[in-house]
């Protein structure tokens, strides 16, 4: 009887043992991770500049498919149109509307957007020296996240570019945002996202 008890008890360590064997750890997470932003980089055929050359002219040269990357927050940023307005200054609290598409790079699947819808995104983000804090005011990613938290991704090009009214189109950006630099829902299941987002200032 002890016999059979034993072996039972073996078997079912093993099989905890080798289920556990099949949990994906965190750092393996964000393994892959890296490994799906570096397959998309080769995919879409994207030139990667540092900060400190990009920082020379802050221009990102779209017919070389050139991002730049900030590379102690893994963030990736193409700037394709800079805008006719000015930057957000310090001690600025302004409210940009938002025009985007936000696509899974692991999945390649297309989760939200406004690119053609009737509603765009609205955020109101406040500077303070080199920190920007942003909330969203209305829109699809409020409603689908369900809090108003802008990811911090989205802050990164705010520093850069320089969107107006009225008759400017505003700035388009390209963002490859790794898991801790996007949505809570990315942060939660640790994939990269990749934006395109237009900023148009509430003025």
């Amino acid at each position: 009887m002890r016999k059979y008890f034993f072996i039972a008890i073996m078997a079912l360590v093993a099989t905890m043992w080798c289920s556990c064997d099949d949990v994906e750890t965190y750092a393996e997470k964000k393994e892959k991770e890296r490994a799906c932003i570096n397959d998309f980089i080769l995919e879409e055929g994207i030139t990667v500049i540092s900060k400190e050359e990009f920082e020379k002219d802050t221009i990102t040269d779209i017919t070389k498919n050139e991002f730049v990357l900030f590379k102690d927050k893994g963030i990736y940023m193409q700037i394709v149109r800079r805008g006719e307005g000015r930057m957000i200054e310090d001690g600025d609290n302004l409210t940009y509307m938002a025009r985007y598409m936000e696509k899974n790079i692991e999945t390649g699947d297309t989760i939200s957007g406004n690119l053609y819808a009737n509603s765009p995104d609205f955020f109101v983000c406040s500077r303070s020296g080199d920190s920007f804090s942003a909330k969203f005011t209305q829109g699809y990613m409020m409603t689908i996240y369900s809090n108003s938290a802008v990811p911090k991704g989205w802050m990164v090009p705010l520093s850069y570019v320089t969107p107006g009214r009225p008759n400017d189109k505003g700035a388009k950006v390209r963002l490859i945002l790794p898991h801790g630099e996007a949505t809570s829902v990315a942060a939660q299941y640790v994939y990269p996202t990749y934006y395109e987002i237009n900023y148009i200032p509430e003025e």
